[in-house]
């Protein structure tokens, strides 16, 4: 018999894995290699600091053999992340990545220049949902219900928690990933000058669709 996928907890043996679904993921979906050469710097900035600062709203699609192959992860708490993001995961990387002394004129110095303004997260629009998440798969896996259960996942495990709302930020341009989560119950959350983004909420409640 073959093995069966499943979602389990993050462990710290998945952060390779990790690191590599956001990689493939992260430009408008796809692979950011191209972009973002430096394939640390993407999960510096998305992925690894939630896997360390909220280990516990981690959750990976396990491919049934132990490799993890998309994940959901995020934070119950949108304020308190950032201050931890600001004052425990900046210093754990800055090293590589210092924070920028001159207007970016890169891509990836764009990018470095987000991983040091963790406050950029606190919108007064997105107070009522005080949790955010990110989610992704790699292609083989998408369009197959593990994003929808990856999702449940993550909100049922913020709704044990009593929290009652989550938001997310996606690229505007990123069309498919729009339409999924409009399926899953998400609706747009009006904010001034968003840039390239568009900002989703929910409820954490089960029957929100």
């Amino acid at each position: 018999m073959d093995p069966q996928p499943r979602i389990r907890p993050y462990r710290l043996a998945d952060r390779a894995a990790v690191a590599t679904v956001c990689v493939l993921t992260a430009l408008d979906g796809g692979d950011s290699r191209g972009r973002y050469p430096d394939e640390e710097l993407m999960p510096s900035v998305f992925a690894a600091p939630y896997c360390h600062l909220e280990p516990e709203l981690a959750f990976v699609l396990d491919d049934g053999r132990g490799r993890a192959v998309g994940y959901v992860i995020g934070t119950a708490d949108t304020p308190r992340l950032v201050k931890e993001f600001r004052e425990t995961w900046i210093p754990r990387v800055a090293g590589r990545y210092p924070a920028p002394t001159a207007p970016p004129r890169t891509p990836g110095e764009e990018m470095v220049a987000l991983l040091h303004t963790p406050e950029r997260m606190l919108l007064p629009e997105l107070a009522a949902y005080p949790a955010h998440l990110h989610i992704d798969l790699l292609p083989p896996w998408q369009r197959r219900g593990f994003g929808r259960a990856l999702t449940d996942t993550f909100l049922a495990a913020l709704h044990d928690r009593a929290v009652p709302a989550v938001h997310l930020g996606m690229v505007s341009a990123n069309t498919a990933a729009r339409a999924f989560y409009d399926r899953l119950g998400f609706h747009e959350i009006p904010v001034p000058d968003p840039g390239p983004l568009t900002y989703l909420g929910r409820s954490t409640a089960a029957d929100v669709r």
